[in-house]
């Protein structure tokens, strides 16, 4: 029985799986929730849910397969589970687990032929940042690396197979999450060569209360968001641009409009000419050019979900509305009964 259920799986695994435009061509990714229940959803360009997958617990991102109609989806920080899920069929055909001791943390990303799944992780008691490597044929664990920093979130892999991490500084209980160490907290934004060395990091040591959380690529530019956990009396930029081998740059909004991200970034995404960040704390997005010069600042209750795809932005809200947002407002997109959580994930 064993040997015939070991072929059976083995033959699965060998079977052809389908892509993407076998499923739909689904545009985004998104985790929801719909009563006490939670799901992943596959979502077309014009708001339309394609599919949506049973999730055993609160969702945070998803890494989407370059090729194959298949996803990962992670926990809501700090990790209990990432789920690889067949997203034709809705089967869960990996549940990956860290090694003891280590906690996933939201977010992964794929290499460019998909051979290879990175995802960010912790030493639970420490917060020690690392980035675990998977084997994608049957997801086994290949290696980590060091992520030369504490609490990475998010990861993106750059075009030439350079990692970008954003660690944000913040060492918590690997319990309750309860944060440790925001007086001497120390943030960092690093880059990583395809074989996990160390290219280049920056630190902002005159905001280093500034936990850089998550990130989105312009060409060779990264563009970072924040959360302040300083002084909420004091205003600061949630968002900085860096090319690698400069300074970053930090992006001031107009002194009117200082206060109105709540010094809470929750996601961004970028086009080829702007860069645009939430704060679902502050009900608002912020939209600024390739400079760094705000161009517009939009309100809406609880906006958080932030992607682009083909040009255009999309964002959600936790009232499970999409919007489409450029420097003149947003425009609704499409409603569903949904409470859509913190990211809206592009497949392309």
């Amino acid at each position: 029985m064993r040997r015939r259920t070991f072929l059976a799986s083995f033959a699965a695994s060998l079977a052809p799986r389908l892509t993407w435009a076998d499923i739909g061509a689904p545009t985004f990714l998104a985790a929801g929730k719909l009563g006490e229940d939670f799901f992943l959803h596959g979502l077309a360009a014009t708001g339309t849910s394609l599919f949506q997958i049973a999730l055993p617990g609160r969702g945070h991102a998803a890494a989407a397969h370059p090729t194959r109609a298949e996803a990962v989806a992670f926990a809501r920080r700090p990790g209990t589970f990432a789920l690889v899920i067949d997203c034709a069929s809705g089967e869960t055909r990996h549940r990956l687990t860290p090694p003891e001791g280590m906690q996933f943390n939201g977010h992964g990303a794929y290499s460019a032929d998909g051979s290879l799944l990175m995802t960010s992780e912790v030493l639970a008691e420490t917060s020690e940042g690392r980035i675990g490597l998977w084997d994608t044929a049957r997801y086994t664990r290949l290696t980590d690396w060091p992520s030369h920093g504490i609490g990475p979130h998010e990861i993106k892999r750059m075009g030439d197979g350079r990692l970008a991490v954003a660690n944000g500084g913040i060492r918590t209980d690997p319990v309750d999450r309860a944060k440790l160490n925001i007086p001497d907290m120390r943030p960092n934004l690093t880059l990583l060569a395809a074989d996990g060395g160390l290219i280049d990091q920056i630190e902002l040591p005159d905001l280093s209360q500034n936990s850089i959380r998550h990130l989105a690529l312009q060409g060779e530019t990264i563009a970072f968001a924040m959360q302040w956990e300083g002084d909420p009396a004091e205003p600061v930029p949630q968002l900085g641009l860096w090319t690698p081998g400069n300074a970053p740059n930090l992006c001031i909004p107009p002194e009117a409009e200082a206060f109105a991200m709540q010094g809470y970034a929750g996601s961004i995404a970028a086009t080829a000419d702007r860069i645009l960040i939430t704060s679902p704390k502050g009900g608002a997005l912020m939209l600024f050019d390739v400079s760094g010069t705000h161009v517009a600042t939009h309100h809406r209750s609880d906006l958080c979900g932030a992607a682009a795809s083909a040009g255009v932005f999309t964002v959600t809200d936790g009232g499970g509305a999409l919007w489409l947002a450029d420097d003149s407002g947003l425009t609704p997109l499409a409603t569903d009964e949904t409470a859509w959580d913190n990211h809206l994930v592009a497949l392309a």
